[in-house]
Order: C-alpha cells, then structure tokens, then sequence
C-alpha cells in the first residue's frame, strides 16, 4: 500500500495517510481539525542511481551547469 501526502486545505496542515491503490481522498480527514478538505500532493521519490546509492528525483543541476 502506497503512502499518500495530504494537505488540509482548511487549516493547511501536511500528513500524510497509508491507502490501498484507487481509494479517493473523500474518505480522509485531517488529524489536526478533521475537516475532509484535503488534496493529494505530488510527492518526490527516490530512485537508484547506476552507482547503486540512491538519489532524488531530481538532479539538483542547473540546466547548462553540466
């Protein structure tokens, strides 16, 4: 089961919720107010490089920089 990121969009607080794939954000509430205003949030991952350690998903380099 996937970990989804949340943001409330009432009191803005950002959790994060353990759900099976294709169960929609209706049924999740903030733990700070309750309120069932959330959004799901692109989240960053990690990925294994060539070298075998693991890096963002992002390069961190400036375009041109290389």
């Amino acid at each position: 089961m996937p970990i989804h990121e949340y943001r409330c969009q009432k009191c803005g607080q950002l959790f994060q919720k353990l759900q099976s794939v294709g169960t929609g954000s209706k049924t999740v509430a903030c733990p700070s107010c309750g309120s069932r205003r959330v959004e799901r949030q692109l989240s960053v991952f990690a990925s294994p490089s060539p070298s075998g350690s693991p890096t963002s998903s992002s390069s961190g380099c400036a375009p041109g920089g290389g």
